[in-house]
């Protein structure tokens, strides 16, 4: 398992070359305010569907939660984007041992009320607009690993050309309840997804 690491200069370095990179490549960022506990930790469940994911979250978080970033991602993609452990990246790696202490360390995270902790519960990249997200079991694994309270938020990510040489990023955002089981997760993350997606294709310019 690879862990995060601190280097102020790194982080600082990257942090603005996150801010470049996202507003030279994309037209407008909008996402819809949403109130959260400050005194709890929060859970941030995505879909996952472009490289620009992590980046994309990163900046979200710096607008509207302002918490300690941390997010899970693949080993073989830790070893690719390697100064992304500087910015709060860990790594899991499937099917192996080292998944456990991947799934424990993010589930200890939670229990620190300044941190975020963002999962992509698919595990890999799909289609910006499928139909179904469906979940692999770790996420849940994390929420009942978890020992402190921490706030459950679910986004769901769009981009829209329309009429702009450049995308547009949507992402939809809801403070969701404690759920009871993996397939209570999944569901009720899918309810949010769909309504999404439907309110995102009946956008109009």
């Amino acid at each position: 398992m690879i862990y995060p690491k601190k280097n102020s200069f790194i982080k600082w370095f990257f942090d603005g070359y996150i801010d470049h990179i996202v507003k030279m490549n994309f037209f407008s960022i909008d996402f819809n305010q949403i109130d959260i506990d400050t005194s709890r930790s929060i859970l941030l469940l995505a879909n996952h569907y472009s490289w620009w994911d992590g980046f994309i979250l990163y900046t979200l978080n710096k607008r509207l939660f302002n918490k300690k970033f941390h997010i899970m991602i693949l080993e073989e993609n830790s070893n690719k984007v390697s100064f992304f452990k500087y910015l709060g990246a860990f790594s899991v790696k499937k099917e192996s041992r080292d998944m456990v202490a991947s799934l424990n360390y993010a589930a200890s995270l939670l229990n620190d009320p300044g941190n975020l902790v963002l999962i992509f519960p698919q595990g890999s990249i799909y289609s910006n607009f499928v139909e179904k997200v469906k979940f692999e079991k770790g996420s849940y694994k994390i929420m009942i690993k978890a020992t402190a309270k921490f706030s459950l938020v679910y986004a769901a990510c769009f981009t829209e050309n329309f009429q702009n040489k450049k995308p547009s990023l949507n992402i939809h955002l809801i403070l969701h309840k404690q759920v009871t089981g993996m397939q209570n997760l999944e569901e009720s993350y899918q309810d949010f997804y769909q309504h999404a997606r439907a309110k995102q294709t009946a956008k109009i310019i």
